[in-house]
């Protein structure tokens, strides 16, 4: 299964604007390549509450940053092209 795309705070609002316009949650889904059912819990959501904007999670923080994670990354791509990862 690919993974979800979010949508932008933009495209949020574009998605209700057309909703609100009268075009059917499926062409608005087309439009922003995303499945219907996305559109569908958008406009759920702004009905309920009235905002499109993404509301915040809580989430473990980060241990590392950005520049450090790339490092990891270029690192283990290093790593496993001259053969330091394999077992013999």
């Amino acid at each position: 299964m690919p993974p979800r795309r979010k949508l932008s705070d933009v495209d949020r609002g574009r998605a209700i604007g057309w909703l609100q316009d009268g075009v059917a949650a499926r062409q608005v889904a087309q439009r922003l390549a995303v499945a219907p059912s996305v559109i569908i819990r958008l406009k759920h959501i702004f009905q309920a509450t009235a905002r499109v904007l993404e509301r915040q999670r809580s989430g473990r923080p980060r241990v590392t940053t950005q520049r450090e994670d790339r490092f990891i990354q270029r690192q283990a791509m290093h790593a496993t092209k001259n053969g330091y990862g394999k077992q013999h």
